[in-house]
């Protein structure tokens, strides 16, 4: 019964009900691409840097992840960071701490710190898009990202802490 039906349909018909259905799906494809804003700096706090020694090392502006949303999108599809900021985590309890480079268009030095604010351990320089695990050396409650350069520019090292405050 199918080859009666399909025989007596003209092939002109089929080739053109072929062409509308091509062009009509490749028109959708060109409807569906997804556009991506930049997502810009947003001003939570400041941060400063100590030595060891409590000696001022630097202060910078702070965008502050502490919900999940924030923490899993973290510096994502920025294109660039101005020298004197940075983002903040904050978790809820000091443990082993894994970051990646997933989206992330800039290299960035990542600054674990424990609950005491103090840093343990600097992964300097992390790869842009590098979906490798990033490990802390020891358990941390916070994390600092900055622009990739900086803690060795700013003599930062394992012992040194932070203190900062949020916008009101």
């Amino acid at each position: 019964m199918t080859s009666e039906i399909t025989s007596k349909i003209p092939v002109s018909l089929v080739l053109a009900f072929s062409l509308v259905l091509f062009f009509s799906c490749k028109n959708d494809k060109q409807h569906n691409t997804v556009k991506t804003e930049e997502i810009h700096f947003t001003k939570d706090g400041e941060l400063q840097l100590f030595s060891a020694d409590s000696t001022l090392t630097k202060k910078i502006d702070i965008e502050i992840a502490d919900n999940e949303y924030k923490i899993q999108t973290g510096l994502m599809y920025r294109t660039s960071m101005k020298e004197n900021r940075g983002m903040l985590f904050i978790f809820d309890e000091e443990k082993p701490r894994y970051f990646y480079m997933k989206n992330t268009n800039i290299p960035l030095d990542i600054i674990y710190l424990d609950a005491a604010k103090k840093i343990v351990s600097i992964k300097p320089d992390a790869e842009p898009f590098n979906e490798a695990s990033i490990p802390s050396d020891l358990p941390a409650q916070y994390v600092l990202e900055i622009n990739a350069g900086m803690a060795e520019k700013w003599g930062l090292k394992t012992g040194d802490f932070i203190t900062f405050k949020r916008n009101n």
